[in-house]
């Protein structure tokens, strides 16, 4: 096997959560018992038993949901991990199935309006948000496409309430074909006493998030070889016509918000002197997801693992200083909305950052058939 040397390496170092996705999702080469046997291994780590800790009478995960700077040093609220978007990446990155308890049972809270409707009332600003978490679903700006997001993410993509949201998720991406810049859909600001008047978008209008990436790449029902080819078309033109100085602003009402992640600047591929940027690894990720080696970044970034695994198996970076070491391994402690979450249970030595990157190496190239 090409990858015999990465496998290898994972097997004699990696941590329990990366040896059960090794081997039930890319390898497939355990029977039922030994199956069972690793994943009550991930049961037991720490964060996953930190998010059952905190799972309500109700099912819903913790308080909120892109929300842990609301309420982040309160003595009751101990870790990002009671934010229910972040417990539910937890879930997601740790691979536990849609039909156990804990997800069939968030999933359901997630569609339950009076008990959305009480998790959102706990200040001012979160009433606002529920009130209107159905406005802005074309460009990430609202409450639902999280709620939508986070479903797809926990294994109801292709469930029969997310359809529509997927319908909109691949809208977004195909409304890019008709532009040649940013500004060609946005509108300026005048007249505001504010010193940053970006430029801005109103609520209908379509443009792609990472919101909407992910949940296309965590459902199948919008997928076929026509609809795939369009998507990666899409973003390659995407690619080419944002600038790095790009900012963007959804109105809602009299109100200017940041959309959740809005792809208003280009996509980079992977490479192992960086620079890393922390949400790189999750975009990539899912836009392998979608559009395979059709979409230029995600080929040049299988060539770069492809070379960077060449001699020992091991996915490396170079950081060019402690700090730039510290602050990313501080980026894969929690799965925050913006990173790849770290699936090693600390990153004492370097050897658990390895492991983390040539478990993404593998699963990249797994995802694009290149490993075998």
């Amino acid at each position: 096997m090409p990858l015999s040397k990465s496998i290898d390496f994972l097997n004699e170092n990696a941590g329990d959560v990366i040896k059960y996705r090794l081997h039930t999702e890319i390898l497939q080469d355990v029977n039922k018992t030994e199956q069972d046997s690793l994943f009550e291994k991930v049961l037991q780590t720490p964060n996953y038993k930190l998010v059952e800790s905190y799972v309500k009478p109700n099912g819903y995960i913790g308080r909120g949901m892109h929300s842990w700077d609301n309420w982040a040093g309160e003595v009751l609220h101990e870790t990002p991990l009671q934010d229910g978007e972040t417990a539910a990446r937890l879930l997601a990155n740790y691979a536990i199935p849609k039909d156990s308890k804990i997800v069939r049972n968030f999933v359901e809270a997630l569609n339950n309006d009076e008990i959305l409707q009480k998790e959102f009332s706990y200040i001012p600003p979160e009433i606002v948000r529920y009130r209107d978490r159905n406005v802005a679903l074309r460009n990430g700006g609202s409450l639902s496409v999280l709620l939508y997001t986070m479903q797809a993410l926990l294994g109801y993509g292709d469930d029969e309430r997310i359809i529509p949201f997927v319908d909109i998720s691949y809208k977004a991406f195909e409304s890019v074909l008709d532009i040649n810049a940013l500004s060609d859909i946005t509108e300026t600001r005048n007249g505001s006493k504010q010193k940053y008047k970006y430029p801005y978008i109103q609520p209908v209008v379509y443009f792609p998030c990472q919101y909407h990436l992910e949940t296309l790449a965590n459902s199948t029902v919008w997928k076929n070889k026509e609809s795939s080819e369009k998507l990666s078309k899409a973003i390659n033109h995407l690619n080419r016509i944002m600038r790095d100085d790009n900012e963007l602003q959804v109105k809602v009402g009299s109100k200017y918000y940041v959309p959740l992640w809005a792809y208003v600047r280009p996509f980079r591929s992977f490479e192992v002197s960086g620079p890393y940027h922390t949400a790189q690894r999750k975009y990539l990720t899912c836009l392998a997801k979608v559009g395979g080696s059709n979409i230029d970044v995600v080929k040049q970034t299988a060539e770069n693992i492809l070379e960077a695994l060449d001699k020992d198996g091991i996915l490396k970076v170079k950081f060019e200083s402690p700090y730039q070491k510290k602050c990313f391994k501080q980026g894969m402690l929690y799965p925050t909305p913006y990173a790849e979450v770290g699936l090693e249970p600390a990153y004492k030595n370097d050897t658990r950052i390895w492991c983390d990157l040539t478990f993404w190496a593998v699963q990249f190239l797994h995802i694009l058939g290149l490993d075998q």
